[in-house]
């Protein structure tokens, strides 16, 4: 008997079947995808990964507990202790509150929890609850970074604008915070004032900002209202959170923002309980020191808001620093500053409370390795461990002293790999792929290239970063050699030249330059007119 044995193939063939399988994925890649199967997005779930353990969230918790009974919190406010002794905190005569451990653990059992945050357009709500993982911009960096000139000059106003707008087209960065203060307006009220404008005229994504003392925050409320179509309509949708720094570490309240945190409550805005000790300078040096330490911080300032308001929207925002202790400086792009942020996530899921910690905070000063390394381990680190919002995630440098918008571009690529592995496998009977490979190796043409399954597939399992370069040395020789600095510098012009978003309309617009005059500093003009 004879057998007819196959005809290898010619290399024509084999190149002209891949061929095909190559335009097919071409045609895939441009198909757009909705946004619940896309590879990455936000509130994926994380969790794989903690530092703690079982009884080492234990440990921390119960230390919490006996700080706040005996050690207690110093300088409130008069409003801050009427509202804390009221709710059961016990003031001493050394002008310290302690807060009975019935009162805190109370306090956690009725405190908000799985609520939204808000955006001026709905496709941007960010449900905060288990280990749904966002990542967001924050901080009060005093300088923007000027890669092409290598320099750092004064961050601006109209920086801020440009931020969020840049932001708001990209995917992988889910909330602005404020991320820089205008060094052109020096009064403390036009800042506050403006700041927030910049941020909600330039991103429909939900904002953080912050207020630098009680009297500022109700004109900036008169704005909100204006803008949701009136107060009722904010309270039921607030697109705008304040990031609350109400301690002093360690273990004082912070007058001015305690009697900020008192009116944004009031006035319906979510809060941030920022605790932001720095290890070995205002918190132990301690890593779990430092853990306990922050956790107490936040869970006075979750007393201190139900106090005011019982079910009040409050982001548990542990956000110890890192020092180098060889000179006390911040350290914000260090591993030790990974595992505290994780180790925070941790505490935040122990409580079942909406966790907010920050990540990504490079020390470096410029979008090169050291920044590339000290981020992608940061925020990749937050996100496998959870984290609601991982605040700071993008644009930072100097330990949070610069902010460059091309690193928001190229840390939109970074963050979405971040999400990639957040997201993890699924492994399921059709993901094992035993039919698939079956059919290749036998009856197929021995790869994958032009498979169903990998033209399905490439969109929904596999992220594709923008700027990041994956050209073969051929083709990166070809098109002159670019680096992804040099793309992101691109990028960022063309977004700024045609990005004037305006979810906001010009007629509500009109009516906010006509109530507040002057007092609005960003010119029509620098804002596409």
């Amino acid at each position: 008997m004879s057998v007819a044995l196959e005809k290898p193939d010619s290399p024509a063939d084999q190149r002209s079947r891949r061929s095909g399988g190559r335009e097919a994925r071409r045609a895939m890649r441009a198909a757009p995808l909705a946004d619940d199967i896309k590879p990455v997005r936000a509130g994926l779930e994380g969790g794989s990964y903690g530092p703690l353990s079982e009884n080492d969230r234990e440990r921390i918790h119960e230390a919490v507990l006996t700080l706040l009974e005996t050690v207690g919190f110093a300088n409130a406010i008069p409003s801050c202790i009427e509202a804390l002794t009221k709710a059961g905190a016990t003031y001493g005569d050394d002008g310290r509150i302690r807060f009975p451990r019935a009162l805190v653990l109370d306090t956690i059992r009725r405190a908000a929890r799985h609520f939204t945050l808000h955006g001026q357009d709905p496709k941007h709500d960010m449900l905060i609850k288990g280990k749904r993982v966002h990542y967001g911009t924050a901080g009060a960096a005093v300088h923007l970074v000027d890669v092409e000139k290598r320099e750092y000059r004064e961050s601006l106003l109209q920086d801020i604008y440009d931020a969020a707008r840049i932001v708001e087209g990209l995917d992988n960065i889910h909330f602005f915070q404020r991320p820089m203060v205008p060094r052109d307006i020096p009064d403390p009220l036009d800042m506050d004032f403006n700041t927030l404008y910049a941020c909600v005229m330039g991103t429909s994504k939900h904002v953080g900002t912050s207020f630098t003392v009680r009297e500022n925050v109700k004109p900036a409320l008169d704005m909100l209202y204006a803008i949701a179509g009136g107060e009722e309509n904010f309270r039921a949708r607030p697109f705008v959170s304040n990031s609350n720094c109400f301690v002093v570490p360690p273990m004082k309240f912070a007058e001015d923002a305690c009697g900020v945190l008192e009116a944004c409550v009031e006035g319906g805005i979510p809060i941030l309980l920022l605790s932001a000790g720095q290890a070995g300078a205002t918190a132990p040096a301690a890593i779990a020191g430092a853990v306990v330490q922050a956790v107490a911080e936040v869970l006075v300032g979750l007393v201190y808001v139900n106090a005011i308001k019982p079910g009040h929207p409050a982001i548990f925002g542990t956000w110890p620093f890192v020092s180098d202790l060889r000179t006390g400086a911040m350290s914000g792009g260090s591993a030790e500053q990974a595992v505290l942020t994780a180790a925070c996530a941790q505490m935040a899921q122990f409580y079942d409370l909406p966790g907010g910690s920050a990540a990504g905070m490079t020390d470096s000063k410029l979008p090169d390795i050291q920044s590339g390394y000290e981020k992608g381990i940061t925020d990749v680190m937050a996100g496998l461990a959870g984290l609601n919002l991982v605040y700071e995630s993008a644009g930072m440098h100097a330990s949070l002293l610069g902010f460059c918008l091309e690193s928001l571009i190229i840390d939109n690529d970074m963050l979405g790999h971040c999400l990639r592995c957040v997201r993890g496998i699924e492994v399921t009977d059709e993901a094992l792929s035993i039919d698939t490979i079956a059919e290749v190796c036998l009856n197929g043409p021995g790869h994958y290239l032009g498979n169903e399954q990998t033209l399905r597939l490439m969109q929904t399992e596999y992220f594709y970063p923008a700027v990041g370069d994956r050209f073969s040395p051929k083709e990166w020789n070809e098109k002159g050699r670019p680096d992804i600095l040099q793309r992101a510098i691109i990028e960022k012009k063309r977004i700024l030249a045609e990005r004037f978003p305006r979810h906001v309309p010009k007629m509500i617009d009109d009516k906010l330059r006509a109530r507040f005059g002057e007092m609005i500093k960003l010119p029509r003009g620098n804002m596409g007119g």
